[in-house]
């Protein structure tokens, strides 16, 4: 998730300040930003509920943990991840249609996906995608939290750790809606440009930090003050803001 999020960052960040600034430059070179953009913005949910499962693998068969669990055989897991979040932005590049009288190495161009998705079919097929890509890792999410809401009503023992997991499965349903929300940029925009008064540019950053840049910042802080070994490094080197983490709380929940 650290590098999936930090890769993220660094490419979106990228993107958006060519865009605002208007830099314009050959598609060859703006091609693998968009590609790494998309794959890690892709690759979030699936981490989201590939966690989820794991807390719900942990909690079902703690002592008959399926082998791609294992510490050892995680690194299969993990690539698998990344060859399902890469498929997308590979499909956009085969599928390419560039506008007429454009050319890969030397036309200057604003490096944003209207470039690739010229054809209004392509952008058709990457929203029906998109949409059905969430909406399995939606089930997957929901799928946990229910039975592990049903396991913590019914074990009476250990429910401390049982609960834990349904709070870190409902964290991770909300950082899902908060990368879902991103897909309604555009209509978004349109309404907030008829009704409030901000440009599109305003509209376009204030959408940006809310649904692509915090969910990347919630991740490590609230990840981080979960645990102890980190929340006690915290607490030595702020040692103002120590009296105000109190680790039974954070553990408990």
């Amino acid at each position: 998730m650290l590098m999936n999020d930090s890769l993220q960052l660094l490419s979106s960040v990228s993107l958006f300040l060519l865009v605002m600034g208007g830099v314009q430059f050959a598609i060859i070179y703006c091609a693998p930003l968009l590609f790494v953009s998309t794959a890690t913005f892709l690759n979030t949910p699936l981490i989201l509920s590939t966690m989820s499962l794991e807390r719900y693998v942990a909690i079902f068969y703690p002592l008959q943990r399926p082998a791609i669990w294992r510490p050892e055989w995680i690194w299969i897991l993990i690539l698998s991840l990344w060859i399902i979040s890469c498929i997308l932005p590979t499909v956009d590049f085969v599928l390419m249609r560039l506008k007429p009288g454009v050319d890969v190495h030397s036309t200057p161009v604003i490096c944003k996906n209207t470039v690739l998705n010229a054809s209004p079919i392509q952008a058709l097929f990457k929203v029906s995608l998109n949409g059905i890509f969430f909406a399995v890792v939606a089930v997957v999410i929901l799928f946990t939290y229910i039975r592990i809401l049903l396991e913590t009503r019914r074990m009476r023992q250990d429910r401390a750790s049982v609960r834990k997991a349904l709070h870190t499965v409902l964290l991770h349903g909300f950082q899902l809606l908060l990368c879902v929300m991103a897909f309604s940029q555009p209509f978004a925009e349109l309404l907030f440009i008829q009704r409030v008064n901000l440009s599109q540019a305003d509209v376009s950053f204030i959408y940006y930090f809310c649904f692509i840049l915090l969910p990347r910042f919630l991740s490590p802080l609230i990840y981080g003050l979960r645990d102890e070994s980190l929340r006690s490094y915290m607490k030595k080197a702020m040692p103002c803001c120590g009296a105000r983490i109190d680790p039974h709380k954070e553990l408990s929940k």
